[in-house]
């Protein structure tokens, strides 16, 4: 196993890797709308917040030698399921393959963000 580790994403609040790679895989870290580099929430409005996290993703991605087109599975994780068609206009302009998803909506996330999203990307 790799660990993935890139400064154009944000440092890992916790006790883990931003992404993992694992044989042919990429298994990136959950990432919420931080800036990387000050650490700040950025953006007020889901479509805002979303577009930092999936731009996050972006750079663990590039990071490991992939791309949004690698993404096999992607799990979405929204404050307010009201939230859904918002996102999801921000989510297709990045994810054009379709990947897998799982969407959810959750009571919390961290620093009360509203979206979080991790994704597993076949570097093959």
């Amino acid at each position: 196993m790799k660990k993935i580790s890139t400064d154009k994403a944000p440092a890992a609040i916790g006790p883990y890797s931003q992404g993992i790679v694992a044989g042919d895989f990429l298994f990136a870290s959950g990432q919420i709308p931080l800036d990387p580099e000050s650490g700040a929430i950025m953006g007020t409005t889901i479509a805002e917040q979303a577009e930092r996290a999936i731009r996050n993703v972006g750079a663990i991605l590039a990071e490991a030698g992939a791309d949004y087109t690698k993404v096999v599975k992607t799990t979405c994780y929204l404050a307010e399921m009201a939230d859904f068609a918002a996102f999801n206009s921000v989510y297709e302009k990045y994810f054009t393959e379709k990947p897998a998803r799982s969407c959810v909506a959750v009571k919390q996330l961290p620093k009360d963000v509203l979206c979080e999203v991790e994704v597993i990307a076949c570097l093959k």
